[in-house]
């Protein structure tokens, strides 16, 4: 699982894991993201991914730093559904950089005390190049700030022709976000099997309508038939919701996806309603039902016999022995599938939907009495469909009655599928006949295996744009950003070398609220500066264009012209990889009129999430890893002043 990688196990062995876990996911960086097959000897079956998260959900992980890693992705995953790469890849060069101090002989409340400056920096300059979304259009002034001129890598072609097809007018300035850090000035540093959600900084200021076609052109990293999809689904909300036109919509909890394989890709569409795939003999009940007035259920849970929501649920194993055990739990069963029949059709229900899974059963009981049950409906769905009926959501069909029916929703027959991948399905549309936020992102493909990947990059572009419209701020993509970091992040360490040989090897330096000098803080700087490097010029071999060597000689080229510019308004032209190749030399960027007006973006809110967590990983391996080393703990007589203690 860890490839070649050598792991010294005199050395500290998390950190050395945690390193050559992040190397699995270098390949799913930037805008060609590869594919990989992923294969379980016992079975010989074997899976399709191409992203960060689906890679370590398939992988057996059996050291403790992978179920670590896998749970820090899951938590960050489950939140953003974008940059768990950048965060396991980050994890990964900056547990490179604590071990290579390690070996410098740099103690561990040093490194932790210097990279937490570090991760400072890296955030403060965030704040300052942050692009308010207001009035943000595709012909503006490029970079986000005079910082951020001449820094900008162009990593995709595809990329830039979909962002240029989407840029507009100007519609207003670019507003710069300058914000300073809290109080204190630190940064507060929780170490934690389980990372929490930092919440992002509000940066609104006056109201104004952001250009979301090209904010979400920028934010596709690659991804343009994915994002399509996703700006097709916010201008149809925006078109079924105009009470308030003072803001932009885009609710990614009222958007729901329906993969149906066998299709082409070309054949993915978006549709008002929730579409959801059918078997045969529910499709012949929806058939009977279609464009009629229906009377809905809601059911939040399974709806089958041995279902009890988390309050009630049974210890798992334990069975209850007697003669005769089995007929018995046959006709509770029958008895309560009766039951809740008999009050389906008392209320005159015509359509039941269930967050949760459906008994065949009920399923096939349902059916004989034209009555329609869909499982799977998402919560919010279901949230959407009864403030629009008016029925009230239970946990057990048990509980309904006539004031929990609502009224209004309506089944239309979307297509008919029987012919495609051997299997008779049908797909319906249930909606309530009116405007409503409701909007089925329809996924197709005849690779089935690559259904899933289609999906994830869908969700992951939705949360991107979805975070921004929260977040009202965006930061310059294609590495401008990281170059930014990699920037002050080196001016910061050289000044602390500078001062040191000032005073004489006195180590006298501003900390922030008085805290105490660190001697290495400028060995450790230079170092989280090249994991920043490694990132930048990653992504950029991944565009199969350059070598490592050459993108690295590109990144240190640019930086050296930004550094030797006359201020730091200092405007530079893009390098552009298109360019470089045909030129063939990287100490020749474009002249700035053969630069494409091309804007490239990155969520402020899920970077800033990503390198934290990476940090936190880090510290929190990093620490494990000395008291195992040191063989000190809490109760023992072992000087502690090094260890933050977990």
């Amino acid at each position: 699982m860890l490839g070649s990688t050598i792991i010294n196990n005199r050395q500290h062995v998390g950190l050395q894991r945690l390193s050559a876990l992040a190397g699995l996911i270098h390949s799913s960086l930037g805008p060609n993201k590869k594919y990989k097959f992923i294969q379980d000897d016992t079975s010989g079956e074997s899976t399709l991914v191409c992203s960060c998260f689906r890679i370590f959900e398939n992988l057996e992980l059996t050291c403790a730093v992978g179920q670590l890693v896998y749970e820090t992705i899951q938590s960050h995953q489950k939140v953003y559904h974008t940059g768990s790469g950048c965060l396991l890849f980050f994890a990964g060069v900056w547990s490179r950089a604590a071990l290579e101090c390690i070996q410098k002989g740099i103690s561990v409340a040093h490194i932790i005390s210097a990279m937490s400056e570090g991760m400072d920096i890296c955030l403060d300059v965030c704040r300052k190049c942050s692009i308010l979304t207001e009035g943000l259009s595709g012909e503006q002034s490029q970079g986000c700030t005079a910082m951020s001129h001449g820094l900008g890598l162009q990593l995709s072609k595809k990329v830039i022709v979909g962002a240029s097809r989407a840029s507009n007018h100007l519609q207003g300035t670019t507003e710069v976000v300058q914000k300073t850090l809290n109080a204190t000035g630190h940064r507060k540093l929780k170490l934690s099997r389980h990372f929490c959600e930092a919440k992002s900084e509000n940066v609104s200021t006056v109201p104004k309508l952001p250009d979301i076609p090209h904010i979400g052109q920028g934010l596709s990293h690659g991804c343009i038939d994915a994002m399509n999809l996703v700006l097709e689904a916010s201008r149809i909300q925006s078109k079924n919701n105009q009470k308030d036109v003072s803001c932009s919509i885009f609710d990614v909890t009222k958007v729901v996806t329906c993969v149906l394989p066998g299709l082409p890709e070309d054949h993915a569409c978006v549709l008002p309603g929730c579409i959801v795939l059918l078997s045969a003999e529910q499709a012949s009940v929806a058939y009977h039902l279609k464009e009629q007035h229906l009377n809905v259920a809601l059911l939040n849970g399974d709806l089958s016999n041995t279902y009890r929501h988390l309050g009630f649920n049974r210890p798992t194993g334990i069975k209850s022995i007697s003669d005769g055990s089995d007929l018995s739990s046959s006709s509770k069963e029958e008895e309560w599938l009766q039951k809740v029949v008999t009050l389906l059709l008392n209320l005159e229900v015509n359509l039941i939907l269930v967050s949760g899974l459906v008994s065949e059963k009920v399923i096939e009981r349902c059916c004989r009495h034209h009555i329609l049950v869909v499982e799977k409906v998402k919560a919010s769905v279901l949230k959407a469909f009864a403030n629009a009926t008016g029925a009230v959501l239970v946990t057990y069909a048990t509980q309904l009655s006539k004031h929990c029916v609502g009224r209004g929703l309506r089944v239309g027959i979307w297509r008919d599928l029987s012919g495609h991948d051997g299997k008779p399905s049908t797909t319906v549309n249930i909606s309530t006949g009116g405007n409503s936020d409701l909007v089925t992102v329809i996924l197709t493909s005849c690779v089935h295996g690559k259904l899933q990947a289609l999906e994830d990059q869908f969700w992951a572009c939705a949360y991107r744009l979805h975070h921004v419209l929260k977040d009202k701020a965006l930061l310059p993509g294609a590495g401008v950003t990281e170059m930014l970091c990699v920037h002050h992040l080196q001016k910061q360490a050289e000044h602390h070398v500078k001062h040191c040989r000032e005073r004489n090897g006195d180590l006298v330096q501003n900390t922030k609220a008085g805290a105490a000098a660190n001697p290495y803080r400028g060995v450790v700087l230079h170092l989280m500066a090249d994991g920043l490097i490694d990132y930048i010029s990653t992504v950029m071999v991944n565009t199969g264009r350059l070598s490592k060597i050459r993108a690295r000689t590109a990144v240190s080229q640019q930086l050296q012209d930004y550094n030797e510019s006359l201020g730091i308004a200092a405007k530079f032209p893009q390098l552009l990889l298109e360019g470089e190749l045909e030129g063939g030399s990287v100490s020749s960027p474009l002249k700035s009129s053969e630069v494409p007006a091309v804007k490239i973006y990155d969520n402020l809110s899920v970077k800033q999430e990503a390198w934290r967590k990476a940090l936190d990983l880090v510290f929190l391996v990093l620490q494990a890893d000395a008291e195992v080393t040191t063989s000190c703990g809490q109760n023992t007589d072992c000087t502690q002043e090094n260890l933050m203690m977990l």
